[in-house]
């Protein structure tokens, strides 16, 4: 609410000044204008009946002060376009700050809860495990929710560390040729073991290679998957499918059945720290650098991302090579 305030404050003052700057050219455009025609009236009054050259003078008066007042349209118009052009840019690059500094907000508090429930449910179930005397099944189910937590952890690590670097320009981008389909494959069976509660469907044409970074690479893949997992309900299916397309394109599909996303807002999801919906209301947990670090990715590896509408419900998430 204090920062609500705040913003309200700056903003009332910027168009305060705005106006009171355009106010005052206006005045003083006004007064320049009463000025000249009283300096015409002046002129006029001192120039002699009786001249064989007062009609010529009068014409000459008349038309120093008509240049004076296209002078003064001339220069006011300019500054006055100067003045919303810079308004305008201002205005904008300031509400682009505060923006960006909610996004960085609502960031930091979606880190901190991504940090702190993982963390609690692998110390409790350490601590579980070390107090009591299990049977086998229910301590391999706690190992097993234990890893599957720190794995949430090392994902997330990743994402913050390699999304700095590679705006920092500090990431070196290896180009090998790799072996796209066994990377998907490996992906869709690591998630296939952590969530056997989801339906899978998955259909990875063999052999198909791509030049580019596999670290990044199996970024994009896990981040496509985990948002998948993330937004679908328990029981029902997400598809991942690799295949060549027009004998030239290697084309990812991850589906989902989840509740999709708003038209408005499919350009929106690709953007930094941007998440569907506000802080309020959504339940998904999450950073908002997953889809932005999927768009980099593709983008460094001359490849396109986008999302389309499943049916009945759900998103389709599709990467062309």
């Amino acid at each position: 609410m204090k920062k609500l305030n705040q913003v309200k404050i700056v903003v009332f003052v910027y168009w305060f000044l705005l106006v009171y700057i355009i106010a005052a050219l206006v005045w003083w455009f006004i007064a320049l204008q009463q000025q000249n025609i009283q300096m015409m009236e002046y002129k006029l009054e001192e120039l002699k009946h009786d001249d064989i050259h007062f009609i010529r003078k009068t014409e000459e008066i008349h038309l120093e002060a008509k240049r004076k007042t296209a002078q003064y349209i001339g220069e006011g118009s300019t500054f006055l376009l100067l003045i919303i052009v810079g308004a305008v840019f201002v205005y904008r690059a300031v509400r682009r700050q505060f923006k960006l500094q909610q996004q960085q907000q609502n960031f930091m508090m979606a880190v901190t809860h991504e940090l702190k429930t993982p963390i609690a449910v692998a110390k409790l179930n350490l601590e579980t495990l070390q107090r009591y005397k299990l049977d086998e099944d229910k301590r391999q189910k706690m190992l097993q929710s234990a890893l599957s937590e720190t794995n949430r952890l090392n994902t997330l690590a990743s994402n913050i560390l390699v999304s700095s670097q590679l705006e920092g320009g500090n990431y070196y981008l290896s180009k090998e040729n790799l072996d796209l389909s066994a990377l998907v494959i490996a992906s869709a069976k690591d998630y296939q073991q952590r969530f056997p509660e989801k339906k899978w469907q998955v259909n990875v044409h063999p052999d198909i290679s791509v030049k580019g970074d596999t670290l990044l690479l199996q970024m994009l893949v896990n981040n496509l998957i985990e948002n998948a997992i993330k937004y679908s309900p328990k029981q029902s299916q997400i598809t991942i499918k690799l295949k060549k397309e027009n004998n030239s394109n290697s084309v990812l599909y991850v589906k989902d059945e989840g509740p999709g996303i708003p038209a408005d807002e499919k350009k929106k999801i690709f953007e930094k720290f941007y998440r569907v919906g506000n802080e309020s209301t959504r339940s998904a947990q999450g950073t908002g650098l997953g889809l932005y670090l999927c768009k980099k990715i593709a983008k460094d590896h001359n490849a396109s991302i986008g999302v389309t509408d499943n049916s009945p419900s759900g998103s389709i998430f599709t990467v062309t090579f």
